[in-house]
């Protein structure tokens, strides 16, 4: 009997079509593997395994989600990281500026990137060796759909691995948020589907100009040898990189001082301590500590200080540029 003709384009030599999800905590990136790994498994009866690697539940913190398909006849015999993927899929842009994202990623492989920009100006920030690349403003349609990130992230990247069927995909969504959340089952399924059809891709021929990273496994700080008596932390803090702005959606506090009175209501509010305060002088020109700005590398747009403020001169608006991605791109 002849063989069945795969679906997947193309497998690496285990017969395995690969994908691997770079997020931070928060964003559902560990749901969305498990969705769609189901999709292809239960909807489309192909074999597969999908799951999620993250240090501490918290938001902010990194997390990879890893998902693998073969056809029906191959067993899956592996839970390894996925090294080499078919396709990439990066919810967060600023994480390019803190991890070496593309290790592993070759010219056949896929970038799929939740960003603004065009994908040469990706290629440029990424320093991607080859490959093709997908852009898609994934942010602003969770925003204007009033959903998570994961779903139209999930439709950018069910389009890009060329096999997955979107109405398999839809009908996992369904069934994933009908029992308890039945109002974001449309929501979620428009964002999925606006997430497949604004993706925009371009591939790029391999150049001198971005060496091939290849995969190397970063090796833990601590171990047998050197951990301290008793496990105690030496750096503590709330995330890897002490930084909240990937939990954001979309929305920031945005300060107008003519407004502001310097009650410091907002300070007291904030849960992150995200408000500056320094010395200055007030309304009537007497000494005093005033308010001059919000750190947003600990803010993770609850709005809690928009919400209080007495006077409306703090007053949450859309997060439109990455400052980390725009400096590097500037820089080149």
């Amino acid at each position: 009997m002849a063989q069945k003709k795969s679906i997947m384009p193309r497998t690496n030599e285990l017969g395995f079509y690969e994908i691997r999800m770079e997020s931070i905590g928060g964003l559902g990136a560990n749901l969305a593997g498990q969705m769609l790994a189901e999709a292809g498994i239960l909807g489309m009866d192909l074999n597969g395994a999908s799951f999620a690697s993250y240090g501490s539940e918290k938001k902010g913190t990194p997390v990879k989600s890893y998902i693998r398909y073969c056809d029906t006849g191959t067993e899956v015999r592996t839970n390894s990281p996925v090294m080499e993927p078919h396709l990439l899929v990066i919810f967060h842009p600023n994480l390019i500026c803190l991890f070496p994202l593309t290790q592993g990623v070759g010219p056949e492989s896929t970038v799929v990137v939740n960003t603004p920009f065009n994908t040469r100006e990706m290629r440029d920030i990424l320093e991607l060796h080859g490959g093709t690349i997908g852009s898609v403003d994934a942010l602003n349609i969770s925003v204007e759909e009033k959903v998570r990130l994961n779903t139209p992230m999930m439709g950018a990247a069910t389009r890009a691995t060329e096999f997955l069927d979107p109405e398999a995909v839809k009908e996992v969504i369904r069934s994933t948020f009908e029992k308890r959340y039945p109002q974001l089952v449309e929501p979620n399924i428009k964002a999925f589907q606006r997430g497949h059809d604004e993706i925009e891709f371009e591939t790029f021929e391999p150049n001198d100009k971005y060496p091939y990273l290849p995969y190397a496994q970063e090796p833990p700080q601590l171990g047998y040898e050197n951990t301290p008596i008793g496990g105690i932390i030496l750096n503590p803090g709330n995330t890897v990189v002490k930084d909240w702005s990937g939990s954001r959606q979309g929305f920031v506090p945005v300060l107008d001082k003519e407004k502001c009175i310097d009650c410091g209501q907002c300070e007291i509010t904030c849960p992150d301590y995200c408000m500056i305060f320094e010395e200055g002088k007030d309304k009537k020109g007497k000494p005093a500590q005033v308010l001059t700005g919000i750190n947003l590398q600990y803010c993770k747009g609850c709005g809690k200080c928009a919400g209080i403020c007495p006077t409306e001169a703090l007053k949450m608006e859309r997060e439109e540029e990455y400052e980390l991605l725009t400096s590097r791109l500037e820089g080149k």
